[in-house]
């Protein structure tokens, strides 16, 4: 398995001008206007849109509204705003099209957040490694039990270590859930976060635009 060795040496030094972010498909409502019964909107950047109590538009219901504030039920959410006032909630995508964007940190690194079987953990993506891998103790972390793995040494930068090949049950970035995953344990510390590697991009479209980096499930 390759593990690229500028990750643990550059991952915690750069760490703190990190501003990491998975954006997903969401729904922004900005309230722009309030009447008896009636709210003025703008949806996802919309041109300003009037809703009556029970309308729906782009999946945002308005349930009441007076003067001083309105009531909005936005991707199943119920929120409560005032004027001026906004609300960003983030909606459901199917499997086929789920989707993420990272945004890359001043050293080109595209770190966020993930869930190992249900469990948060923090990843940075990883196109020189052959699979997933993460440390002992992120795994234990996300209940894998990785000594019933298949041994094998690995090469580091901390020299050469034992690891254990495993299967991730659910990877989750964002909506993107990847179902059996194959993964390399590492005993020790290091990798210091999970390195999202080929075994699941392989499975993810990417592309880049700029600093984004927007990953699509394939299957």
């Amino acid at each position: 398995m390759k593990l690229k060795s500028l990750i643990f040496k550059a991952i915690f030094p750069c760490a703190s001008l990190l501003i990491p972010g998975v954006l997903f498909a969401d729904t922004q409502v900005n309230i722009v206007g309030l009447f008896s019964n009636k709210a003025v909107l703008i949806i996802n950047g919309s041109k300003p849109k009037t809703l009556s109590v029970g309308q729906i538009s782009n999946g945002v219901k308005l349930i009441s509204a007076d003067s001083q504030t309105a009531t909005l039920q936005i991707e199943g959410n119920t929120k409560k705003l005032g004027m001026g006032q906004a609300a960003s909630v983030v909606g459901k995508s199917s499997s086929a099209s789920a989707s993420a964007v990272l945004y890359a940190d001043s050293q080109g690194h595209y770190i966020s957040d993930c869930q190992i079987n249900g469990a948060p953990l923090k990843f940075i993506l990883d196109t020189g490694a052959t699979s997933v891998a993460l440390n002992s103790g992120d795994a234990k972390f996300a209940n894998i039990d990785y000594k019933r793995g298949e041994p094998m040494q690995v090469s580091t930068a901390n020299g050469v270590v034992t690891a254990y090949r495993v299967t991730i049950a659910t990877l989750q970035i964002g909506h993107i859930i990847l179902n059996q995953v194959e993964a390399s344990v590492l005993e020790g510390g290091s990798p210091p976060v999970v390195l999202l590697g080929m075994s699941a991009l392989n499975r993810l479209d990417m592309k880049h635009e700029d600093i984004a980096l927007t990953l699509t499930k394939k299957y």
